[in-house]
């Protein structure tokens, strides 16, 4: 039996990276669904310092975070049904 190491190190390579990447992809989902709005200047839970009047960051950042995460759990689902796709076809 004669074994072919480049063949199987060019999958052992792609395995690698296709498993840091979408793993990577999902924390970066959880990372932005954790991200929480920041707290309204003047209120009990903020310092008065917290936020500059004027600037306009409200809960748009948080929003983006969420959309994003949104976004990097579409494409680790879709990165999924294409393996699933690969192996049934």
């Amino acid at each position: 039996m004669d074994i072919d190491w480049a063949a199987l190190g060019t999958v052992f390579g792609v395995s690698l990276v296709a498993t840091v990447g979408l793993v990577g992809l999902f924390t970066l989902g959880v990372v932005g669904l954790a991200r929480k709005p920041a707290p309204e200047p003047g209120t009990a839970t903020a310092p008065a310092a917290a936020t500059p009047a004027g600037t306009g960051r409200g809960p748009a950042p948080a929003a983006a975070a969420r959309a994003g995460a949104y976004a990097c759990f579409a494409l680790c689902a879709a990165a999924v049904a294409y393996g699933i796709y690969l192996i049934v076809a």
